[in-house]
């Protein structure tokens, strides 16, 4: 049993945050208020070879783990780009994963390249407007037709969607009432989005404004079978293997996004004199942080804990939720803490941390809610009745 990292790993940190030291607060909060896409950093992000550090050698990627994966994100959160920065790039890492596992040769060397090389920017759509969680009820159909299927439905919170050349796409190919068991059926393809049958609606939201959230109705969009990811009917299954990466990283980018919350706040506690004295030396604020700065840290080894699981080969879903779960509660509670610390000026957007405080509810409810998540270990770890 190890906790620290190796001298490969401490290079891939101190590598990337300084690297993403180029873009400071100033350029996150120029790119929060404007809601444009941080073009400039996911293109300097994929020309240092970043965007395929989980991919293998042979496809233009650095052949590490997920592992290593998690040290890289949560380094580009904690830099101060924060969800923004992290959501820019980190769909590459767990959403070529299927490519990479079930996908044809053929299929590997002609999608991922340009996914990982900046080319290619892609978007991730599974969740629907009528089902949330409930996976194997979508409604999104792919009808097998001669060469490949037509499609229609509707999609919900698609990140990327409005500036992305792909789509990461789960459709039912077989009708609910025609298969053995609910999660047969659906069918995982990587295409082209194609605008003239693809309406893509903006979701304005509380924050991330950079990176775009949307809907997405599809109308009759033809998807040649060779872009199909595995066999038909195996889509649920094959797309489980880039859920538990997905919780690994964004619980990364929480305790990161934490993790520079503290630092600007105990800075400020460092700096602000009131009653003659830094307010740092008052306990009713250096304990709050101080309590942060532990839940962070103990947080960060469940996350890394399931990582290391995920890279073995291991069965990590526990882990991989456990770790979500406590890093975005610790990062919420470090985003809180330090708008408290810094008083009238945490709501100041000059000061940063009420945009930390905004990007935070994203992996405290994003992908799946802590509720889910607690039904989740209750059922798994504890052995629960399932209550979903």
């Amino acid at each position: 049993m190890n906790f620290s990292f190796t001298e490969d790993q401490q290079n891939i940190r101190d590598t990337v945050l300084k690297h993403c030291s180029r873009f400071t607060d100033e350029f996150w909060l120029a790119r929060d208020q404007e809601g444009i896409f941080p073009h400039d950093f996911h293109r300097s992000m994929a020309e240092a070879g970043w965007l395929g550090i989980a991919m293998p050698e042979k496809f233009g990627g650095s052949g590490l783990g997920i592992t290593e994966a998690a040290i890289m994100m949560q380094a580009v959160a904690e830099s101060g780009g924060g969800m923004t920065a992290a959501s820019s790039i980190h769909g590459p890492v767990f959403t070529m994963k299927p490519v990479e596992l079930f996908g044809t040769e053929e299929q590997k060397q002609r999608m991922i390249p340009p996914v990982i090389g900046g080319q290619e920017l892609i978007c991730f759509a599974v969740t629907e407007p009528n089902t949330g969680l409930d996976t194997t009820k979508l409604k999104t159909r792919a009808e097998k037709r001669d060469g490949g299927y037509l499609v229609n439905g509707e999609k919900i919170w698609i990140s990327v969607a409005k500036v992305a050349k792909k789509v990461m796409l789960l459709a039912r190919t077989t009708p609910l009432e025609e298969v053995k068991r609910k999660t047969d059926g659906l069918s995982l393809f990587f295409t082209d989005i194609d605008p003239s049958k693809m309406e893509i609606r903006t979701i304005h939201k509380m924050g991330r404004h950079a990176v775009d959230s949307n809907m997405m109705f599809i109308s009759d969009l033809w998807i040649p079978e060779e872009d199909r990811i595995g066999k038909e009917g195996d889509g649920f299954k094959i797309i489980l293997h880039g859920l538990n990466p997905e919780r690994i990283l964004l619980g990364a980018e929480a305790v990161g996004l934490g993790r520079v919350a503290l630092k600007k706040a105990a800075r400020y506690a460092n700096e602000r004199i009131v009653f003659d004295r830094p307010i740092g030396m008052n306990q009713g604020i250096q304990h709050p942080l101080a309590k942060c700065w532990a839940q962070l840290e103990a947080a960060n080894l469940m996350v890394m804990k399931a990582a290391t699981l995920f890279d073995k080969g291991q069965d990590c879903g526990i882990e991989a939720n456990a770790g979500k779960y406590l890093a975005a509660e610790a990062g919420f509670e470090a985003c809180h803490t330090a708008m408290l610390t810094l008083g009238g000026m945490g709501y100041a957007q000059e000061y940063h941390v009420e945009r930390y405080l905004r990007e935070i509810l994203i992996p405290r409810t994003a992908p799946v809610s802590p509720h889910m998540i607690l039904n989740f270990i209750a059922e798994k770890a504890l052995g629960l009745p399932k209550s979903y």
